[in-house]
């Protein structure tokens, strides 16, 4: 396939862009490979850079009809002129933001849309831009290894003897959505590990997710037991989760299915872990929704959002008729109770849902977050997102092929990565000395989830970024991240490292809407954005001068909020 094919009109002359808050632009439209682009007229200045995979749905008008040219003798329908006619394209873009073209010529506006519609679509990875994109700042391979396997089992090993490091998976035969190295208990041989795997849904088998040094307690995840309705057993994840437990001692499973939906996955091969079988654990059921309902929740959330003129009645009700701020609590208090099965319960815990990549990545990342602070530095959270997210197989492929606004959504589309940076906004606003790095990073993870110009998030699992040369052809956004010129931007200026478990509030009032996400194009946040940029400067300034031996940080010398609560 051609680029060329699908781009029907590459220039269109005399297009007036709209954009929400800011004045209208008129300039010339160009349609590349992988970007929309306007520049304006006379000044020729750039208006618009828009990466056409950034396009959810395109919505198309035609208007003001003027006079019909019918073709000539012999020629065809396609000779056809609609003189006068104009047109006007709406896009919605993933990152939420809404424009609109007024394309002049029927024609014109249709061809605009259809090049549109082909390009945001294209199916192939490998056309996609992260293979075309060529920074000068960055070398291919840059970053790729920036968090190996091996350095957070170094760590590991040199608190525990408890786990090794297994390559069972090196060629992904045992389970295709693993990374090659995985972290399981020392005691349980490959063979073993391998049989288990056969006996989970997509061989995701129980793999250690974090290690708390306080107690010795250990966070896995895996997928759901296969069962069955004649309730089979296998002998080897038996002896891998007992191996887990000294004699005596009790473990958690935490399932993010309700005992409904797990019983009912009984009679389609899938269920849970029977008590006869796994007698020092003992099942909890947290209910978390995924797929169809957490993005219909979603778009319901964003078209609230988009209310052009709500009365505050209205705008509370379309809220919570959304739903998303309840997704947000669930998530939080689930998260919660994993951290204090660990923390205070001194407890072991298991992850799990039906196929273990969505809920259950979503509450072992977020109970790390909680109790461990090395998980709220810059560098700690880009390791906990490459390791509990990338690496540990979330199909962002699937999950983030369509955003809020497209008309033909899949039943494999879900905003649950969404959910997770949502939630951690909410640890960093609840307390907001305690997360090195501020809101920007997060919106930039989101943005990049959904359409990017780096290979980061591309493909499913490790298998088919293996299979499709990513890390040789593509280039890393933690690489682009960590430069220093760009580093500084996503750094909270009042952070302080707090060595404490961070207890966040679940209460209704202490869960809030996103405003810098989801009100991010529609309300303009250029005094918050001052704001930010004067207490950075104030805070540099301070360091400075503490550097001269005159006073003490800013960031210290302000008190932890009472949001939430800490323990030891």
């Amino acid at each position: 396939m051609e680029f060329s094919e699908l781009i029907k009109t590459a220039t269109v002359e005399n297009v007036l862009l709209s954009r929400q808050g800011l004045p209208a632009v008129r300039g010339t439209l160009c349609i590349s490979s992988h970007h929309l682009l306007l520049s304006s007229c006379p000044r020729g200045d750039l208006e618009l850079w828009l990466l056409i995979r950034n396009v959810d749905a395109v919505e198309k008008r035609v208007h003001n009809l003027g006079w019909y040219q019918p073709p000539r003798t012999g020629g065809s329908l396609r000779d056809t002129r609609f003189c006068g006619s104009s047109g006007t394209i709406t896009l919605r873009c993933k990152d939420l933001r809404v424009l609109q073209l007024e394309i002049p010529g029927m024609e014109q506006c249709l061809n605009v849309a259809s090049s549109i519609e082909a390009l945001s679509s294209v199916d192939s990875v490998m056309m996609l831009y992260p293979f075309f994109f060529r920074p000068p700042s960055l070398r291919l391979q840059q970053g790729w290894h920036r968090f190996p396997p091996e350095r957070f089992f170094q760590q590991l090993s040199s608190q525990t003897s408890q786990w090794r490091l297994s390559t069972v998976n090196r060629d992904f035969s045992a389970c295709p959505s693993y990374p090659p190295a995985v972290i399981v208990p020392a005691a349980v041989g490959d063979d073993t590990v391998a049989k288990a795997a056969r006996f989970r849904h997509g061989g995701r088998f129980p793999v250690l997710s974090y290690f708390h040094p306080r107690n010795g307690t250990a966070l896995l995840r895996s997928s759901q037991p296969l069962t069955g309705p004649n309730r089979r057993r296998c002998r080897e994840d038996e002896q891998l989760l007992g191996t887990i437990l000294d004699e005596g001692e009790r473990g958690f499973i935490i399932d993010t299915r309700s005992a409904q939906a797990a019983k009912q996955a009984r009679m389609s091969g899938g269920g849970t872990e029977p008590k006869s079988c796994y007698p020092q654990w003992r099942r909890l059921h947290r209910a978390l929704d995924r797929g169809r309902p957490l993005q219909e929740s979603f778009a319901r959330l964003v078209e609230a959002c988009s209310d052009p003129a709500p009365s505050m009645e209205r705008w509370l009700a379309r809220l919570d008729g959304s739903r998303w701020l309840s997704h947000v609590k669930a998530a939080l208090s689930t998260a919660c109770l994993a951290a204090q099965c660990l923390d205070r319960e001194g407890c072991k815990v298991l992850v799990h849902g039906a196929e273990g990549t969505d809920t259950t990545l979503l509450v072992t990342a977020l109970a790390q977050l909680i109790l461990d602070p090395s998980c709220r530095t810059l560098e700690g959270f880009q390791a906990l997102l490459q390791r509990e997210w990338i690496e540990a197989g979330h199909p962002f492929q699937l999950r983030c092929a369509r955003s809020a606004s497209s008309h033909a959504r899949g039943k494999q589309e879900a905003p649950i990565f969404l959910l997770f940076l949502d939630c951690v906004w909410q640890l960093s606003r609840q307390f907001p000395l305690s997360l090195e790095f501020g809101e920007q990073l997060l919106l930039t993870l989101f943005d990049n989830a959904y359409a990017s110009c780096y290979g980061t998030f591309l493909c499913n699992c490790e298998k088919e970024r293996s299979l499709c040369k990513v890390k040789e052809s593509t280039h890393s956004l933690w690489a682009w991240l960590n430069q220093p010129e760009e580093r500084h931007k996503y750094l909270n200026p009042l952070y302080s490292h707090n060595p404490l478990v961070i207890w966040p509030s679940v209460e209704p009032q202490s869960i809030q809407l996103w405003q810098g996400l989801f009100l991010r194009w529609i309300r303009p946040s250029q005094h918050l954005d001052e704001a930010w940029e004067e207490i950075q400067r104030l805070v540099e300034g301070n360091n400075s001068s503490n550097k001269e031996g005159t006073g003490e940080k800013l960031g210290q010398s302000l008190p932890e909020p009472t949001a939430g609560t800490e323990s030891r």
